[in-house]
This record gives structure tokens, sequence and C-alpha cells, in this order.
């Protein structure tokens, strides 16, 4: 049986005026029991450390209740941010979500 993902679309800018209602739907997956959940950033054009901050925050609340997160499709600025952070080694980032399905349902 293939797991259930769930998809988070957040759209513009993540910063601290959305990381309030970013975990707020984060939360409410995790209520409606996703064992999943992928963040796809294709629709993000700016993140700052606020916006970090509130993945960071969600990322521990999900690994406490052995939920999965993985991310895909970061722009240029999203995955300097990352880098720069090294919190590219702390989360799971594919290209698209096509690979991400690929690897993470096979």
């Amino acid at each position: 049986m293939r797991p259930q993902i769930q998809y988070l679309q957040p759209v513009g800018i993540l910063d601290g005026t959305k990381s309030e209602e970013f975990r707020q739907e984060i939360t409410t997956m995790l209520a409606e029991g996703a064992k999943i959940i992928v963040i796809d950033f294709q629709q993000v054009t700016f993140m700052d450390s606020s916006g970090l901050g509130a993945l960071v925050l969600s990322l521990k609340t999900l690994r406490s209740a052995d939920v999965k997160l993985y991310l895909c499709s970061i722009n240029q600025q999203v995955k300097m941010l990352f880098e720069l952070t090294s919190m590219d080694r702390v989360f799971e980032i594919f290209a698209n979500r096509q690979e991400l399905e690929a690897q993470i349902l096979n």
C-alpha cells in the first residue's frame, strides 16, 4: 500500500507575517493523520529567517509524531538560504514533485 502524501504549497513570501499560518496548516495536517507531508516551494518567491524558523519548528513537531517531511521545487534564493544556514543537510530536498515521488514511493 502506498503511503498517503499530503502537500502544502505556500505562495509568495514566506516570512514572519505568514509563518504562524504556515505552522497552523502543518498542525492541521498532523491532526488529520498525515504520515508524509511535502512542502512544494514552486510558488514561493522569497523566504526569510522567520519562514525558515517556522519550517524548523514544523520539522521538530513532525519528527516527534513520526511523520516524514520533504521539500521540493525550491528556487535559487531559498536554496541559498538553506545552504548558508546548513539546513540543506537537515531537510530532504528534491528538485520537483516527480523526483520526490519517484524516490519515496518506490
